[in-house]
């Protein structure tokens, strides 16, 4: 155990956030007397990769685990695909350069997106229309309830968007190894109008390719975290019915899109970046904290912001959302 350990690198927004015991995990093999020491004393605990996904306060009670666990293989390989096994603790981007490195395309579009393997899953990661569950063969997690390494596939981990069992049961399961299956049929997925641009029309691009367009696109867009702290998007971009759609679009004709879900169910997702920007806040600034200037999605830590200072920014965008368009923005980090 280390005791009153400092998260300030642990956590993407580069809060001070100190916990009053850490814990380093790099073996699936260490969850089950961890746990039961927990247990024991009855401490409050709590998972924590990269960060990148999360809002952390000033100190964290109990025990915080640090998911270290690394490593990746391919398991599996033949004519029709690979299954690879990944450490909860690798790099997510990394591990996306490994797989192409490999020969292996398919998570291209999902490239720098910040935060570890094992957070992937969590929130069903997604950008430029591909999202990870797609991907995910199975989840090895350490089952709370059995107290057992259990291994489960991809159709019991209820993957929505930006959801999945491990987000809405947060105390179920730790997990530890990600499965993913890459198949070797592979065309590139340019359904955003950004990425799209990127390539002339007479231009198949190859996997590589894609997954610069894309750094390029969230560099452009997207703070990096080591020079301004910030968890990426910080809000959903909500899904709504047909009906409200064109009643917004009738009051808004410039209101961005896209289609969500079966084509003949006439439900879009808004753009979130785009109604927060309609409303004023790209690039405001509320004290330590504000809205980023190239990406009204994001909120950002210009230095000694907190939990409370970004949460009550993130309520005041809400409020005037909800007011101006009748919809609520729901938050995507992870509250502690």
């Amino acid at each position: 155990m280390l005791p009153d350990f400092s998260l300030r690198s642990r956590n993407s927004f580069g809060f001070e956030v100190l916990a009053e015991q850490a814990y380093s995990i790099t073996d699936a093999e260490q969850m089950g007397a961890v746990m039961e020491a927990i247990e024991a004393a009855g401490l409050p605990w709590r998972v924590l990769g990269g960060g990148s996904n999360v809002i952390l306060p000033p100190a964290l009670s109990g025990v915080t685990l640090l998911m270290d666990i690394a490593g990746q293989t391919i398991t599996h390989q033949d004519d029709s695909g690979a299954v690879i096994t990944v450490g909860a603790g690798v790099n997510w981007h990394d591990f996306v350069l490994w797989t192409l490195d490999r020969g292996l395309p398919g998570l291209e579009n999902l490239a720098l997106i910040p935060g570890t393997v094992g957070a992937a899953p969590i929130q069903n990661i997604g950008a430029y229309g591909v999202e990870v569950g797609e991907y995910i063969q199975s989840i090895e997690a350490y089952d709370c309830h059995s107290k057992t390494i259990v291994n489960l596939p991809a159709s019991e981990c209820a993957f929505t968007y930006r959801n999945s069992i491990f987000k809405t049961h947060p105390n179920r399961y730790i997990i530890t190894r990600v499965h993913f299956y890459l198949p070797a049929a592979w065309s590139p997925r340019l359904r955003y109008a950004d990425l799209a641009a990127a390539f002339t029309s007479d231009h198949a691009p190859t996997a590589e390719e894609v997954m610069v367009a894309v750094c390029k696109i969230r560099n452009r867009k997207l703070p990096d975290p080591k020079l301004i702290g910030n968890a990426g998007s910080f809000f959903q971009n909500p899904i709504v019915e047909k009906a409200q759609y064109l009643q917004l679009l009738e009051q808004f004709p410039e209101l961005v899109s896209y289609p969500e879900g079966d084509e003949g169910s006439g439900k879009r997702k808004l753009a979130a970046g785009w109604m927060i920007d309609h409303c004023g806040f790209k690039g405001m600034r509320a004290g330590a904290v504000g809205v980023y200037q190239h990406q009204a999605l994001v909120l950002v830590n210009h230095g000694g912001g907190n939990a409370d200072s970004v949460l009550a920014l993130a309520k005041t965008i809400q409020d005037k959302v909800q007011d101006t368009f009748g919809v609520a923005l729901l938050i995507e980090p992870i509250r502690y």
